[in-house]
């Protein structure tokens, strides 16, 4: 009966810890049409045989069209691992959870997005409970693809070898997430409720094209390869969660911290990871991970090492100010703008400007160490070209910083230097006296389709030349990002070096802009017209940036 009465509360702080976070995320019970009936909140679904089957009836509409399931998890007495594994790291494993020093996989959740396509074996482990999806959730396909429907009251791995393809908008499922309206938010919450995804690359992570993905996230894994190549990092995230101590993973939940110390483990103990200089690297932070650099056993170790007291906080940024380009004269298309998103632990930009140099102010004042323990802050450039990315700290303790970025030419991907990348990446780390956190990231997408010449002065910003916004022969470019632009800009300067204006050439014209954007009119008046720029449907689906005659949008 005590034990019953512990196990209750138990259940009642990880509960309230779930709403409390939900809360902050500013979601809440729906208004929809089942919220009267749903008022009650469903009972906990049992998971009898360690499979819970999702419906409209036993789940609770939110807000933001997500749903939330609440897991019973009876206390079955089942091996952690399958008998067939005998690695010396599942050995390891083992010998914890028999021994009541790690916690194993009871009240673990997994799910397959694929439809069995690229299926985690059952035999392999034994203690997670697989979630599925009865026939009216399968009819409306939440139980494919993506997973940014269904919050769980417990910690959830899970996977999709799916992509998008056969159409101009392909794309793995990262980079759709990372693309689409609101995707980024609802990787973020997946994140602070506990959820990891592993999703396969997909042909955008390859020599041939480079590396797609507009940013970088910890929001989940992505792994090099294709169909099943998601399989090794779903076990080494069910070994990290079965690994971690029973005080320590009953905190994580109770604090929302469950998938960013999953993140930290995993990126912590992988090969060639061995110290703090190298987790502070671009090597230890990569967009997408090989099987071939998991260390099983080394994970499992610091899984279980990490007390309750010690673990790190999930860092969370905030932009304070930033660079700001102008529609119709830095860069062309009415709707676009830089800003990619912006989330708590991943903030997103794409470099439309002509600019040279851009500027960013970014806090991470709103981190707090759930032990409250001090902590310090680590700034670090990942990816991209150190040489013209400056970062300067402004306060002693690193919560702020300035970033100076300057126009740059695509870099080899860390770790792989026959994939090419035309992003910068900063991570930002806070370390509690004991653990550094799982990386947060400030990425910054330069459109590596454009041909531009600057003039580099050490004396000042890069001044922008020339800019050929036309794709070049044979590099990709992502339509959902970059919209088909087809002319070239040459700029000009007044003698005190300021932008006087520029030459456009496209195919049967010329004309002459002067720095506020007005071109010249051709009927030998001098005169100046005001010009607009619409996106257009193109052919194959493409957004096409057409230039209005003079006096649209006036």
């Amino acid at each position: 009966m005590k034990r019953l009465l512990q196990e209750t509360r138990s259940f009642q702080r990880l509960r309230c810890g779930l709403m409390s976070v939900l809360t902050g995320l500013g979601i809440s019970a729906s208004a929809g049409p089942l919220a009267a009936e749903e008022a009650a909140i469903p009972a906990p679904i049992s998971a009898n045989g360690r499979v819970v089957v999702l419906t409209p009836r036993n789940t609770q509409e939110l807000s933001g069209k997500r749903r939330l399931a609440r897991i019973a998890f009876p206390n079955a007495p089942v091996s952690v691992l399958g008998a067939h594994l005998k690695d010396p790291a599942h050995q390891f494993l083992r010998r914890l959870v028999v021994s009541g020093q790690a916690a194993g996989n009871v009240g673990d959740l997994y799910e397959n997005r694929d439809r069995n396509h690229s299926r985690l074996s059952p035999k392999a482990f034994p203690q997670l409970t697989h979630v599925t999806y009865g026939e009216v959730f399968q009819k409306q396909g939440l139980d494919y693809g993506l997973g940014q429907t269904m919050f769980f009251d417990a910690p959830l791995i899970g996977n999709s070898s799916t992509a998008v393809k056969g159409n101009p908008l392909w794309r793995s499922l990262p980079r759709l997430a990372l693309t689409t309206g609101g995707g980024a938010e609802r990787l973020f919450q997946n994140y602070v409720t506990g959820q990891i995804h592993v999703y396969p690359e997909n042909a955008d992570h390859d020599p041939e094209s480079g590396d797609l993905l507009p940013a970088n996230t910890p929001y989940m894994l992505i792994s090099q390869g294709s169909s099943g190549s998601d399989r090794p990092h779903l076990e080494a995230l069910a070994m990290i969660l079965a690994a971690f101590r029973p005080d320590t993973k009953a905190f994580l939940r109770e604090n929302g911290l469950v998938a960013s110390t999953v993140q930290m483990v995993y990126r912590r103990a992988r090969v060639g990871v061995r110290t703090r200089a190298a987790y502070l690297s671009g090597a230890a932070h990569p967009t997408v991970f090989r099987d071939r650099d998991i260390a099983l056993a080394r994970m499992v170790g610091l899984a279980n090492a990490i007390q309750p007291g010690e673990v790190p906080p999930m860092v969370r940024l905030k932009v304070l100010e930033e660079s700001r380009a102008t529609e119709g004269i830095d860069y062309f298309g009415k709707g676009l703008g830089e800003r990619l998103f912006d989330t708590p632990s991943a903030i997103a930009r794409v470099w439309r400007s002509r600019e040279g140099r851009r500027s960013m102010v970014v806090t991470a004042a709103d981190t707090k160490d759930p032990n409250g323990r001090d902590l310090s802050f680590e700034w670090v450039v990942l990816r991209g070209d150190h040489d013209r990315i400056q970062i300067t700290p402004l306060s002693e303790d690193g919560r702020y910083a300035q970033i100076d970025m300057d126009w740059q030419a695509p870099q080899p991907a860390p770790g792989s230097p026959d994939i090419m990348s035309s992003r910068i990446d900063i991570g930002v780390f806070a370390n509690n006296g004991i653990h550094d956190s799982a990386p947060a990231f400030i990425s910054v997408l330069l459109p590596q389709h454009e041909t531009r010449d600057y003039a580099f002065d050490a004396d000042g910003p890069p001044k922008v030349k020339r800019i050929d916004r036309q794709a070049q022969k044979g590099v990709y470019v992502d339509p959902r990002v970059f919209p088909d632009t087809r002319w070239k800009d040459v700029y000009h300067y007044d003698d005190e070096g300021l932008i006087s204006g520029w030459t456009r050439y496209r195919r049967g014209d010329e004309g002459e802009y002067n720095s506020e954007g007005r071109r010249s009119l051709q009927d030998g008046s001098g005169g100046l017209g005001a010009v607009s720029y619409l996106l257009e449907r193109g052919e194959k689906g493409r957004f096409v940036v057409k230039e209005q005659p003079f006096g649209a949008g006036e």
